[in-house]
């Protein structure tokens, strides 16, 4: 478990199942996401992060300590899809819910992961990466010091060249000295 001032990055519960699933059907959530997704896929992702928690990191549940309010997930994972250039790097990632936008949660949970990660992991960089209309997080990327890296952009391999959601910008940060 990893505590901030407001939160706790924690493994994920059955009891998460059913916020998560409405985070996960909330359209404006997923805009960037593939659109919203049904409570099988929410609990299908679930039980996956569950699964690669036992590898050491994974994207943990993300609940607020003064109402103990499931938000969505930040952490770090081995992430990337075969064929892309980010295949197997330590990606840092994040979803909130709609209504924990803009205060501040989402640095807070991706600054203790980052933290997390240089004390844990022995990677030299982390990664990130989204859509380029997804300026919210690729706008966090930055504001957590993570420069942008044109030359690991890519086309996510699950849609067509022309879809919107199918260049993909990537970010990184090194290790601090």
């Amino acid at each position: 478990m990893i505590e901030t001032a407001r939160l706790l990055l924690r493994d994920w519960r059955d009891a998460d199942r059913a916020p998560f699933a409405a985070m996960s059907a909330d359209g404006e959530v997923m805009r960037h996401l593939n659109g919203p997704t049904d409570r099988a896929a929410s609990d299908a992702l679930i039980d996956r992060l569950r699964g690669e928690a036992q590898t050491g990191n994974t994207f943990w549940a993300i609940e607020r300590r003064a109402d103990e309010a499931l938000l969505g997930f930040c952490g770090l994972r081995r992430g990337g899809h075969a064929g892309t250039p980010v295949v197997d790097v330590l990606e840092i990632g994040w979803r909130l819910r709609r209504d924990a936008w803009g205060q501040g949660y989402a640095r807070e949970a991706a600054e203790a992961s980052l933290a997390w990660g240089w004390a844990h992991c022995p990677d030299s960089e982390i990664y990130a990466w989204t859509v380029l209309a997804n300026t919210g997080s690729w706008g966090l990327m930055e504001r957590l010091g993570m420069r942008r890296r044109p030359d690991f952009d890519f086309d996510h391999p699950v849609f067509a060249s022309d879809h919107p959601l199918s260049r993909h910008l990537v970010y990184s940060i090194g290790r601090p000295a």
